[in-house]
């Protein structure tokens, strides 16, 4: 009875006012608007993206298109008003129409349409079967390229129909597999393509593949990347794989490839030793631009951007070479590449020049985050996502430097929200390394007195704790029943440096362990506020593998929190939709007894568990697959450790349902609650 008091108790303090203002709740968090990435039409005078309002019952969650003007003159309106959310969204080189793929009434699956904005309903162009995405313009807008995943040898919708009719009619339901992978995050893999499709923009035009006469789809690897059109928009140049059946030994690489647009066979542009990722024109076509990364035996690489010569594809040259962050997205305009880029948590935009590579910072400092980068015909007329910890992403316009908010969807909920600015702190590690760790006070804070501890860790582990807003483990709900969050960025996080982010080969557990304490030891040290005396730590996905690990390697934690977290590598190897970068991390298969298989296993530490643990899993998670937290239950079961596991049927790596996330949050809250109140 104490003890659900004390809960109860709680849980009543997260609903009320510090000094007029709320702690952000579950309850508030859901029905923030999620705002999309803008894109602005050429002429730089409308914007539109898209803003989902979400709900605990979802029929009644909402998915629509919203236009701006850039120039703030007028409130951002919505446009679209359907029970199907529009994604794919783009405007028509005339910015007097409005283009998106949608699954609307009718559709068996997504179909493309145009909106004019003149007035009048949205008109479906395509009626594939296997639906649309990734709807590409040509230079002139007369035709565009999109891809659909078909079977491989259904050329043509009719094919494509007779082949999903004919799997219909087969009684047995059975997966069979020849090759490595079969699943991915949580689905089952098949043996659909994604194919280029062309079509002209013009009443009646009828869907090509593309792909029919390519040699390529053949190989069981076969695996489509990006794709742009050429300037002249006569070819399309694409990234491809034939390798993806081999990842159960070694990475696959991709090349970059063209077709013409009247179909044919298709013709290597490049095949070297990178790995690449897309690749695309300058609008002049004197250059292809390339992303790729190398294509070793490291567990990490950067993704880096190449120039060729458009006509002989040769003087490779990488652009920005000493720039050594991880690129989050990038659009061309005349000579210069804008770019948003991952930078010591923060992300900033950077102007890349195509003629020499050197780098200009365009926007970004030491806080908050830009990413969703679009650009007007004049480039420097731009949109663009801004979000930091405290704010959901938004929408804003940069005119010559000048910023201005544009969606602000949220600002009246969060005015009214008690929300302290994270503190970024550095500290110096045992083994010599400088480590960013973020800390965050609790709601109403007060100076005079202490707070408990909780040591939060992120996945990844090629992740970082980005200066964003989090809905998965947010901080400020996590800390608002009186906790302090400390989240430290341990060696294999990104942001810091190629290096840095390799580092974690074969050290996959030990070292950012000890870099974590350390870092919460740091903030012991340097805030009084802090009750060393109890501590909590806890994480998801490689989150969930430290918090395992510090189960099997300290007791100094009142309670620990483990959600999808592997606590045997070796079962985790064989049952993952991926395995091949497991190898990698600990230097060789499982049954080669290497030094890291042998002396970063929790699971082979088993005895020293001791702490209790709540341990959470989604029952459809391929990622970190159930096995694992159910041999990790039996472990603390068998030990009599207090323990509590919580399996959410349906969900996947991520507990998205609305009501499942909330009884996360609420189960996280008083699992922490009976340890450190």
């Amino acid at each position: 009875m104490k003890k659900m008091l004390l809960i109860l108790s709680c849980f009543l303090a997260l609903g009320l006012s510090v000094n007029g203002q709320k702690p952000m709740t579950h309850e508030i968090m859901i029905k923030l608007k999620k705002v999309g990435s803008p894109k602005i039409s050429p002429d730089g005078r409308h914007l539109i993206y898209s803003r989902v309002e979400t709900s605990y019952n979802l029929d009644e969650q909402t998915s629509d298109l919203w236009i701006a003007a850039t120039d703030g003159s007028s409130a951002p309106r919505k446009l679209t008003n359907s029970k199907g959310g529009e994604d794919n969204y783009q405007w028509s080189s005339g910015s007097d129409k409005i283009y998106f793929t949608a699954k609307r009434d009718g559709d068996e699956a997504p179909q493309l349409y145009v909106l004019s904005l003149a007035g009048g309903e949205a008109q479906r162009l395509t009626t594939l079967s296997t639906g649309v995405s990734e709807v590409k313009f040509s230079p002139d807008g007369s035709r565009i390229i999109f891809s659909s995943r078909v079977l491989p040898s259904a050329f043509t919708d009719s094919a494509s129909k007779k082949l999903a009719d004919e799997k219909k009619k087969i009684k047995t339901k059975a997966r069979v597999y020849q090759s490595f992978p079969v699943r991915y995050w949580d689905s089952w893999l098949d043996e659909k393509q994604g194919h280029i499709f062309t079509m002209e923009l013009k009443s009646g035009a009828q869907s090509v593949n593309l792909m029919s006469n390519i040699s390529l789809v053949n190989s069981p690897g076969f695996r489509l990347g990006s794709f742009h059109f050429s300037p002249d928009a006569k070819s399309v140049v694409f990234t491809a794989t034939t390798e993806y059946n081999t990842t159960a030994y070694q990475s696959a690489k991709s090349n970059i490839y063209s077709v013409s647009i009247s179909g044919g066979k298709e013709t290597t542009l490049v095949n070297d030793e990178t790995d690449y990722s897309s690749a695309e024109y300058t609008e002049d076509g004197k250059y292809l631009i390339a992303t790729g990364s190398a294509n070793g035996n490291k567990l990490y690489y950067l993704n880096r951007i190449y120039r060729f010569d458009a006509t002989s594809l040769t003087a490779k040259k990488e652009l920005a070479a000493t720039l050594d962050r991880p690129i989050n997205d990038m659009e061309m305009a005349g000579s210069s590449i804008f770019a948003s880029i991952e930078d010591q948590g923060v992300d900033r935009i950077v102007e890349i020049s195509v003629a020499d590579g050197s780098v200009k910072s365009v926007l970004g400092a030491e806080t908050g985050s830009y990413t969703g980068l679009s650009l007007s015909t004049n480039p420097r007329v731009f949109a663009y996502q801004y979000q930091n910890m405290m704010t959901p992403p938004e929408v804003w316009v940069s005119t010559n430097g000048s910023l201005k908010a544009i969606s602000k969807a949220n600002d009246a909920v969060l005015a009214g929200l008690d929300l302290n600015k994270p503190e970024v702190i550095w500290t110096k590690s045992s083994r010599g390394k400088n480590i960013r760790s973020v800390v965050l006070k609790p709601t109403g804070f007060d100076g005079s007195k202490k707070y408990p501890l909780f040591v939060l860790m992120h996945g990844g582990p090629a992740s970082s704790f980005k200066d964003v807003f989090g809905y998965r483990w947010n901080p400020y709900i996590l800390g608002s029943a009186g906790y302090v969050i400390v989240m430290t960025d341990y060696t294999g996080s990104i942001g810091y440096g190629e290096k840095f982010a390799q580092d974690i080969q074969f050290d996959p557990f030990k070292g950012p362990g000890q870099e974590i304490q350390e870092a919460a030891a740091d903030a012991i040290k340097r805030f009084s506020y802090i009750d060393a005396s109890k501590q909590a730590a806890g994480g998801a996905s490689y989150g969930g593998h430290l918090a395992n690990w510090m189960q099997a390697t300290t007791s100094h934690y009142k309670c620990l929190i483990s959600h999808a977290g592997l606590v045997n590598s070796e079962a985790q190897w064989g049952t993952s939709d991926v395995i091949w970068g497991r190898e990698l991390m600990n230097g060789g298969a499982p049954w080669v007894p290497t030094k890291t298989w042998k002396e970063q296993n929790p699971m082979r530490f088993a005895a020293n568990f001791k702490t209790p643990m709540l341990l959470t899993v989604g029952e459809n998670d391929y990622r970190v697959p159930i096995n694992n937290t159910l041999e990790n239950w039996s472990i603390h079961q068998r030990l009599q450790i207090p323990s509590k596991l919580i399996v959410f049927p349906g969900e996947n790596h991520w507990i998205l349902n609305p009501d499942n996330s909330k009884f996360h949050y609420s189960e996280i809250q008083g699992w922490l609650a009976t340890y450190l109140k």
